[in-house]
């Protein structure tokens, strides 16, 4: 055994005993760093295997960026140790055979689809300037030619994603304001204009003060 089959089967290793603690581990913010740590362990298993562009936007993508997200949101939601964690994995015992069916549908579905990938017996040797191309670049022309119909669904997949998370957390909030437009436009001048008749007010004339002078005479 030489000294990268070695490195790969311990990244392995490490990379399962993370990911099984990311769903048994008590406490969220565990659960995120646990997360971590299988994405790292990820990334280095695809440096074993040369593919360094993958390796470093797992990195600096999931890890930089995305996880860092989760610690932010985890530690935002107020949930209690005990009555929170609990409320949150009510049932997890219950769904775990069928969680556990789908999981396995899903590995033997991508099982199928990358069968072809590791017959390397098959696979036609690169040319020389394709090999000059670099690892980055033949993977963008790979990615926007060959497999441009799947990365198109995943695009969509992903906005789908998006707008259901943001529907899902979108509360409306009592103390705000807003205005709609569609009423706004539809309001007639009698809604907008009330006039209302007054009576003048006319102001009257001081009366001069009576002379008491002329009174005691």
């Amino acid at each position: 055994m030489d000294t990268i089959t070695a490195l790969f089967y311990v990244f392995s290793a490490v990379l399962l005993g993370a990911a099984f603690r990311v769903i048994t581990a008590r406490s969220t913010v565990h659960s995120a760093l646990f997360l971590i740590l299988a994405f790292f362990n990820a990334s280095c298993i695809w440096m074993l295997l040369k593919a360094e562009f993958l390796a470093i936007t797992l990195v600096l993508v999931y890890i930089g960026a995305v996880m860092v997200l989760f610690l932010f949101v985890v530690m935002m939601l107020d949930i209690n140790s005990d009555e929170g964690a609990s409320a949150i994995r009510e049932g997890f015992w219950k769904h775990l055979p069928l969680a556990g069916l789908v999981g396995a549908l899903i590995a033997l579905e991508m099982a199928a689809v990358l069968m072809g990938g590791f017959r390397l017996t098959e696979a036609a040797p690169l040319s020389e300037a394709a090999v000059k191309l670099g690892n980055t670049k033949l993977l963008g022309i790979a990615i926007y030619t060959q497999y441009l119909y799947p990365l198109q669904i995943a695009a969509v997949l992903l906005l789908v994603a998006i707008i259901a998370a943001i529907a899902l957390t979108l509360r409306k909030r009592k103390d705000s304001r807003s205005q709609d437009a569609s009423e706004q436009v539809k309001v007639t001048k009698a809604q907008r204009l009330r006039i209302i008749k007054m009576q003048p007010t006319v102001e009257q004339a001081a009366t001069p003060a009576a002379d008491n002078t002329q009174g005691g005479a």
